[in-house]
């Protein structure tokens, strides 16, 4: 479709982090700012894990995609987190806007759901709480991080309508473009603080 807004893309590079994916592409747009001052939400989540000597970076398959493939519309926005290609793709209701942004994903399929779901809350300065699946796993993780550096769920998190799943920024950005988490979607924070300004609850996601 050679005259859809999406697919016209211009090259540049991501914010931060970009250079490490030895570059990508990204679509030019104004980021939208949002007014809504989320509350922290005191619930469970996955934390990312390392792992990263056994786990190379993924982009070759780093693409753009068009979201008639894969929403039957645009309302509210739509998100796709690709497990395959390690991206998250972002559209905009009004057609204006494409993001496409390299991602961490699960390490293994047994921690990867698939199919669809919905942004529930969005959260600036994220709590975290492992599940008590992660804390029979690993009992000296501490059961709670408070927002800040420390904190694996990164500067934002956008919640979803599946228990302990998140799309969420990340402090260690080697772990971007990896398999290296227990079940989330991670992003560089720069790109999770544009993603969250694009977002509203109700925006339709789907993981592939």
């Amino acid at each position: 479709m050679a005259n859809d807004p999406f697919l016209r893309l211009s090259r540049r590079g991501f914010l931060a982090g970009s250079a490490a994916m030895g570059g990508v592409l990204a679509a030019p747009a104004v980021l939208a700012q949002s007014g809504t001052t989320p509350e922290i939400m005191a619930n469970s989540t996955e934390i990312e894990t390392t792992g990263l000597e056994t786990t190379d970076r993924n982009i070759s398959s780093f693409r753009t995609l068009n979201w008639r493939d894969h929403f039957p519309n645009l309302r509210r926005g739509a998100i796709l987190a690709d497990t395959q290609s390690r991206a998250v793709h972002y559209w905009s209701e009004d057609h204006s806007i494409y993001r496409l942004y390299p991602s961490s994903v699960p390490m293994t399929e047994d921690l990867t759901r698939r199919g669809r779901c919905s942004v529930t809350r969005l959260v600036e300065g994220p709590e975290w709480r492992p599940t008590p699946s992660m804390r029979a796993r690993n009992p000296e993780w501490p059961p709670y991080v408070g927002p800040g550096p420390d904190n694996p769920l990164g500067t934002h998190a956008l919640y979803l309508s599946w228990q302990y799943y998140r799309i969420h920024g990340t402090h260690d950005t080697r772990k971007i473009g990896r398999r290296s988490s227990n079940g989330c979607i991670g992003l560089y924070n720069e790109h999770i603080a544009e993603l969250f300004g694009f977002a509203q609850v109700g925006m339709q996601v789907l993981l592939i």
